[in-house]
């Protein structure tokens, strides 16, 4: 799915052939209990639903009948924390484990942003708090343990994975992080990585290596609107 996200980043049309198989795919998965079952067998987890509406929201369907359904999921699922947390402990279990997954829960706010409950849903605003306070924590916390060390400060691009790049993005369209203390911080540390008000991506997707667009070491233009879209939010 995360290649579709990328297809859509370079310009490509939704309703070109190959996304809108892409779509179809997606959707064939969809359970009437508002989960996606993308694997064919096995648990549902939270993230496999949160990254397959994530797609289709990117892909204009936020207002799909049956995404109203996920997200009615969603929300009845969300941890008491504030996030999303899949009950799998690869890493054994721990005190961290306790608490959710920093990036599926990222990914979640990425994906309510396309609707009417942003900015809207204390639910949410209970999950912005969750990741905030995660850049105070920094450890590894969540059954997956995702933590914000050296490489979370590393600019990624195009987004994929739990960054300081797609945090301070994803985080910027919510009023309930725009002006606290440590999302302010978090921009000024992606502020500061910049180069002639231009972002340089640190680190690349391996299997887009060698693209023009997001080459490692080198500004990006296509990053670099990313960046002032979160400039645009944060003025409103």
């Amino acid at each position: 799915m995360e290649s579709v996200i990328y297809l859509l980043e370079l310009g490509m049309d939704p309703t070109e052939p190959i996304l809108k198989d892409a779509t179809a795919l997606i959707f064939s998965t969809w359970q009437e209990d508002g989960r996606f079952r993308v694997y064919p067998k096995g648990c549902i987890y939270p993230c496999h639903t949160i990254i397959a509406a994530n797609t289709l929201c990117h892909m204009g369907f936020a207002s799909d009948v049956k995404l109203q359904k996920t997200f009615g999921h969603l929300l009845s699922i969300q941890h008491s924390d504030g996030g999303w947390r899949c009950n799998k402990y690869s890493f054994g279990r721990g005190a961290e484990t306790e608490y959710s997954n920093p990036f599926p829960t990222l990914m979640a706010l990425d994906t309510f942003r396309f609707t009417d409950y942003c900015n809207k849903e204390t639910a949410l605003d209970n999950a912005v708090d969750f990741l905030l306070e995660h850049w105070r924590i920094r450890k590894p916390i969540g059954p997956c343990h995702y933590g914000i060390g050296a490489l979370f400060m590393q600019i990624e691009y195009p987004f994929r994975n739990y960054n300081l790049f797609l945090y301070v993005y994803v985080l910027s369209f919510y009023k309930k992080a725009k002006k606290d203390k440590r999302f302010l911080e978090a921009f000024e540390a992606l502020k500061s990585k910049m180069a002639y008000g231009q972002i340089v991506v640190e680190r690349v997707v391996p299997k887009l290596t060698g693209l023009s667009f997001c080459e490692k070491g080198k500004t990006s233009e296509l990053a670099t609107k990313r960046y002032y879209e979160i400039v645009e939010n944060l003025s409103r």
